[in-house]
């Protein structure tokens, strides 16, 4: 019979999908999640138009990550955290934003989704974990499935600056907060 490993933390992220330059959610999200640590540089998102219709047209996307580790678990509530905000901030049915919260470890990123996929593990809450990318020899892999701002290699510097962290968190035990 084998022994039940005990679970690893992980680092929270967010991405943030929006339409307009002036973002204005931060203390929201702070007040939800935590301290933020890292914020991206702001990115074109135009490789697809899926959002066209419901968010209009110029939109962009950045990326938080978080001070405190969580467990891997708990991306279902904070997913489901995050559509609160979504709704709380639509305007007619209509989003204004689009937070896509996931975590990262040494060796994966996953992003959190309430839509079934067929490479998707159902974790709970009416919540998938989706595995996007993995980490081998210093990069960031995606899969056949991955999206395509993912895909193409744009956020590998957010997110080996974001993994870069999460390594500093581990070895120096700053492990904060109710989440872990």
């Amino acid at each position: 019979m084998s022994e039940i490993s005990a679970v690893e933390p992980v680092k929270l992220f967010l991405g943030i999908l929006f339409n307009s330059e002036k973002f204005p959610l931060k203390i929201e999200i702070e007040k939800l999640f935590g301290k933020i640590d890292y914020i991206s540089p702001v990115f074109p998102f135009n490789l697809t138009d899926y959002y066209r219709d419901e968010m209009g047209d110029n939109l962009s996307r950045l990326f938080y990550s978080f001070e405190n580790l969580i467990l891997p678990h708990t991306i279902a509530d904070i997913k489901l955290s995050t559509n609160e905000l979504e709704k709380k901030f639509s305007f007619n049915g209509k989003r204004h934003i689009n937070l896509d919260p996931g975590y990262l470890d040494y060796h994966k990123i996953v992003l959190a989704s309430a839509k079934f996929g067929g490479q998707k593990i159902y974790i709970g809450k009416g919540m998938y974990a989706d595995m996007t990318l993995w980490y081998k020899k210093g990069h960031f892999k995606p899969f056949p499935w991955t999206f395509l701002d993912f895909k193409d290699g744009l956020y590998d510097k957010v997110f080996l600056e974001i993994r870069q962290r999460y390594k500093f968190q581990r070895k120096n035990k700053k492990i904060k907060g109710e989440n872990y």
